[in-house]
């Protein structure tokens, strides 16, 4: 199954009101904190937005009172809305090759009455039918009713389905990254009556990246001791 065309004419329309997209960093933390952050969802052929769109919660995140989290929300209906899906096209919008980002890290929870089964997609380019487009294979089943739970989610190219072109030009491009429900790794995913709980999404640098930057940060160290010491 792929995008429609009508279905990119709508997220294009979309991101048009989305902020200017920013390149990915394997630094990337989302605390829903400050607001939205640029999350949103696209709408149906009809280019209906989804009602609610996704929203922050002010409390009960993971960290409990005074957490907040983005609430994305889905209606299971034949109209806008019918499937829980959130996208970003900001600062997700990148090349994850060269950050070095091996994986995206997350905590998730079941807040509605439908279990769910959560996973990322990505696709490149918007506006227009993406050429690139992948769904991770790791999915995470969240039962109705369930904790907060951290899910990692491999972007190795072994660990994708490749929906169409090709997972190292999509890594090395990505326009549009989506965490959606979906019980087997396609997209358009099924409809469902739904909603997930989402915060500290977080890019998770590769082994090598993350020793560089340990480094980095022991150098510096290492400096500031050396200039505060006797002259």
């Amino acid at each position: 199954m792929r995008t429609s065309w009508i279905t990119a004419a709508v997220a294009a329309a979309a991101l048009s009101l989305s902020p200017a997209a920013h390149a990915v960093s394997n630094a990337e933390l989302d605390t829903f904190s400050a607001g939205i952050e640029g999350w949103f969802a696209g709408g149906g052929p009809l280019g209906q937005v989804p009602s609610p769109p996704p929203s922050v919660v002010s409390t009960g995140g993971p960290a409990g009172a005074g957490d907040s989290f983005m609430l994305i929300t889905a209606n299971g209906t034949d109209v806008a809305g019918g499937r829980l899906v959130a996208m970003n096209a900001a600062q997700w919008a990148g090349n994850y090759a060269a950050a070095g980002i091996s994986s995206i890290g997350m905590d998730l929870r079941n807040l509605g009455t439908s279990d769910l089964t959560i996973r990322l997609y990505l696709e490149d380019p918007i506006p227009g039918p993406p050429l690139n487009e992948a769904v991770t294979n790791s999915s995470v089943f969240l039962p109705s009713g369930g904790a907060w739970t951290h899910a990692v989610f491999s972007l190795a190219p072994g660990n994708l389905t490749v929906l169409q072109g090709s997972a190292a030009t999509l890594l090395s491009n990505t326009t549009v990254f989506r965490i959606f429900n979906g019980m087997a790794p396609d997209f358009p995913p099924e409809r469902v009556s739904g909603q997930l709980g989402v915060d500290n999404i977080q890019a998770i640098p590769e082994p090598e990246t993350f020793l560089l930057m340990a480094g980095g940060l022991l150098f510096v160290a290492a400096r500031a001791r050396r200039r505060g010491g006797p002259g």
